[in-house]
This record gives structure tokens, sequence and C-alpha cells, in this order.
């Protein structure tokens, strides 16, 4: 199993690699430097705030979650442990990743059935994953693109059909957290917003006036991808998404790339404060039952 595992993380790692590869043969890497020499700190301070809220909004989501299991995660607990779990994700790929690791605590701790942390975890991804599809739908909605317009409809049918069969998904096969079903919803839209928020003002660290909602609309879609567990991290996949984004929908691809290698950073870098709890054992506190 482990050997298995370890296999798994090299083709990974091959595999993002390939993709970079890939890319830093159609564009020149010294025009992409160039572009991120430029970048204005301001903005990008700006953009590491929205991106912090976001994951703090999303650890606030899934302990909603695991209040529903009766597992009464105090905040502060709950904020360590997913800082933990952001590090194991991206800089442990080859150990226990983090959602695993997590759901392995929570069992230890609380004694809770293994089947329903497992499905939690899953469904607090689904969530966050669903808000991507809807921004991504709406603003496709709004981007006036000759390749975009003829979808339209099933961008609108899209959106209503995301969010009925998730729905019927959560009343069929998780009936213990329907009732918090549109607050966890609500918990997403804020997540994503954020982090649109955030490549908002990478945007502007990076002098972009133009095409605003069009680079929004292709990181939403990278993503989505970057989800697939097929690369490290989603390195690789969401550049290449990037790549072709720029290349369909008539944007810079060297710009393209700029803003999916600063979300990149940004993500390491708050990852890797969750070193200090790999170090520091999180203790995990709990609240009062209401």
């Amino acid at each position: 199993m482990a050997q298995r595992k370890k296999l798994i993380t090299v083709l990974k790692i091959l595999f993002s690699a390939v993709l970079l590869y890939f890319i830093f043969t159609k564009i020149a890497f010294k025009d992409v430097w160039e572009t991120l020499k430029a970048t204005r700190p301001l903005y990008l301070v700006v953009a590491l705030v929205f991106f912090v809220l976001s994951k703090a909004i999303a650890a606030f989501r899934l302990n909603l979650y695991l209040h529903q299991l009766r597992v009464f995660l105090a905040h502060k607990s709950n904020l360590q442990l997913y800082l933990l779990g952001m590090f194991y994700n991206l800089f442990l790929p080859g150990g226990i990743g983090g959602d695993a690791y997590k759901g392995y605590l929570i069992k230890k701790k609380f004694a809770v059935d293994t089947k329903k942390v497992v499905s939690i975890l899953v469904l607090d991804r689904l969530s966050g994953l669903l808000l991507l599809f809807i921004y991504a739908c709406l603003l496709a909605l709004l981007i006036d693109h000759d390749m975009l317009k003829p979808l339209n409809l099933l961008f609108g049918s899209g959106i209503v059909l995301g969010i009925l069969v998730f729905w019927l998904l959560n009343k069929k096969f998780f009936a213990y957290v329907l009732g918090i079903f549109w607050r966890s919803f609500g918990y997403s839209a804020l997540v994503q917003l954020a982090q649109l928020v955030c490549v908002f003002f990478i945007l502007k660290a990076l002098h972009i006036e133009n095409h605003i909602p069009v680079y929004l609309f292709v990181f939403l879609i990278s993503s989505i991808v970057s989800v697939l567990p097929i690369t490290l991290g989603g390195i690789g996949s969401r550049e290449l998404t990037f790549f072709y984004g720029a290349l369909w929908l008539g944007l810079d691809q060297n710009i393209s790339i700029g803003i999916s290698m600063v979300f990149f950073l940004i993500t390491a870098l708050v990852s890797l404060t969750g070193i200090f709890y790999h170090f520091k054992k999180v203790v995990l506190n709990t609240v009062e039952t209401q």
C-alpha cells in the first residue's frame, strides 16, 4: 500500500513537470518573469489578505459540518487543524493527505463513525466545487465572447441543475447534514467570492485593467481542473488551463501564466504556516453543546 502511494506521488510529480515543461516550450519564461517583476506589492498584500479570509471561511464551513456529527470543535482548534491540512496537502504529498489526517484526528478524539467523517470531508470539498462551477457559469453569462455566447442556455441550466443535483445528493445519502445545506452553500459562496477578489487584486498587481471578467472565468475553470488528482497540488494543470484559456479567449498568455504562478505562491505561503502545527501538536478543544 505504501509503495503504491509513493508510486502515485512520483507519477503526479512527473506529470506536473511534463505539463510545466510543455507550457514553457510554448511561451518564454523570460517574458513571464518580466511580467512578475512589474507587480505592485500593495495589491499583492491585499490579495493575500483575501486568500487568508477565504481559507478562514472554509474552515468555518467544515466546522459547520462537524457540528452535525456532534463534534463541537472549537473554532481556534479547527483553524489550526485546517492550516495543518493545507500544509500536508501541498508540502508532504508522499505522506498522509491533509484531509485524511484531519479525519484521523477527529475520529481518534471524538470516536465518531468513520464513514460519516469521510462523508463530511468529501461534502465540504464538493460544496466548494459547486460554487466554483456556479460562479464560472455566472461569469460566462456576463462575458460577451463569440465562443461563450452560444452556450448561454447551457450555463444558465447548469446553475439550476448543479444546485438541484447537489441538494438531492445530500437528501438521499447524507440526510444528517441536509439541515445545513443552505448555510454551507452560503459559506461556500463567500469562500469562492473571497478567492475571486484575491485574484482580482492579483490582476491589479499585474497592471491588468481589461478583460478582467474573462481572466476570472479562466481562473475558476483552472480551479475546477486543479481539483482532479492527476498532478501535485494542481501544479501544471492550473497553468495548462490558463494557457489554453488565454489562447481560446484571446488573452495575454504571459499574463495568464503569471496569474497562475502568483496565486500558487500565495497558496504556498499560507500553507507553509501550517508547519508550525506539524511540530506543535494541535489540541482539539471543544465548545459547549448548544
